[in-house]
């Protein structure tokens, strides 16, 4: 009774797992941020489990090609570490695609803002606009232009996009080639995405 009545006078807040949370948040205290803090710290990093589901979500998706999605992702990846690229080149021609688990378009962008605190920002912009620097093998198609890469061309980061595009990513549609198994990039997936580079 007495619990009742103390919860009745107590304006905007909720009792929630023994706190008496804010409703609106310019009423937060500095202990409510720490209790928020904590409580975000386990899907914070349970992020790696994420990735890999949403890589796991790409094998139920074709979209017409010739090979499943998460298949085309592990074989950009098994090209790229094949080539001897750095680990944050594999990781992100692995996952460069997740973003169609949400939606096709801008999956770039969508992916790309996913990993951004992950990864540097060059690989940050890779992702963001490997669409842009694909159109060059297709768009003449859709009546799209196919030239969109060289706005781009004066970027630190061009030479790797150019070669994240087109000795891997528009080469990796090929049902028989032999891919390294997604376990074997988990590692890679824990390295980078176990905790941010930037909160």
């Amino acid at each position: 009774m007495v619990l009742t009545l103390f919860l009745n006078i107590i304006p905007k807040s909720v009792f929630k797992g023994g706190f008496f949370m804010f409703t609106r948040m310019d009423k937060g205290t500095k202990e409510d941020w720490e209790h928020i803090g904590a409580e975000h710290l386990p899907h914070i990093v349970d992020m790696p489990n994420r990735v890999i589901g949403m890589l796991e979500q790409l094998e139920g998706f074709t979209g017409g090609f010739a090979v499943n999605q998460l298949h085309h992702c592990l074989q950009t990846a098994t090209m790229a570490r094949n080539a001897n690229a750095s680990d944050e080149m594999v990781l992100i021609s692995l996952i460069h695609d997740i973003g169609k688990v949400i939606s096709v378009i801008g999956h770039g962008e969508i992916c790309a803002e996913i990993i951004k605190p992950y990864v540097s920002e060059d690989a940050y912009h890779i992702i963001r606009t490997h669409q842009d620097f694909q159109g060059e093998h297709y768009y003449h198609y859709m009546d799209k232009p196919t030239d969109l890469r060289k706005q781009y061309e004066d970027e630190p980061w061009y030479a790797k996009a150019t070669e994240f595009t087109d000795d891997w990513d528009q080469q990796a549609f090929d049902p028989e080639f032999e891919v390294d198994s997604l376990e074997s990039f988990k590692p890679l997936i824990e390295q980078f995405f176990g905790a941010p580079q930037q909160a």
